[in-house]
């Protein structure tokens, strides 16, 4: 598996079938000028809507999925500035407990990397291709529509936050 890394070395940005992990993506962000790294995991739940959960199955258009995650860094370390940056997200099947996605990013001061991560997280679900199916314990799966993804905006780069989220 190759790692989706930007010409500047500056983001981790991937796809993968295998399980993510938090420590690889705390690594590759954590330099020696950033006194903070924020992360994010999203975990498969066991419930979902008074439905038990047993697993979640992803799929994902990879290449256009990486391609967008690498816009969400670099437009992080613009708008933030953080220095780098790591999104990681599963496809396959994901048990309950498992990590679906992570998202790291590093900067000098804690507000920066924190504001990234949760401005990139709502990013990543608007504009990445990544669609997720839920199985029950009853057997019956559902797909589950993302209210944030808007299929129209794939087309559209990922852009600074212009609702003075940065600074």
């Amino acid at each position: 598996m190759a790692a989706a890394v930007d010409a500047a070395a500056d983001d981790l940005c991937r796809v993968q079938a295998e399980p993510l992990s938090h420590d690889e993506c705390v690594r590759f962000v954590t330099r020696d000028d950033c006194g903070a790294v924020a992360t994010f995991l999203g975990v498969t739940r066991d419930n979902f809507a008074g439905k038990k959960v047993v697993t979640l199955r992803y799929e994902a258009y990879a290449p256009m999925a990486e391609a967008k995650m690498r816009e969400i860094c670099a437009a992080a370390r613009e708008a933030f500035g953080v220095k780098r940056g790591a999104a990681l997200h599963r496809t396959g099947e994901v048990a309950v407990g498992e990590a679906s996605v992570i998202l790291a990013f590093a900067s000098p001061h804690r507000a920066d990397a924190l504001k990234a991560v949760a401005w990139a997280i709502d990013e990543l679900k608007a504009k990445v291709p990544v669609w997720k199916q839920e199985v029950y314990a009853d057997g019956a799966p559902a797909w589950k529509e993302n209210a944030e993804f808007d299929p129209a905006k794939l087309s559209e780069p990922v852009g600074v936050p212009d609702d003075g989220a940065a600074g």
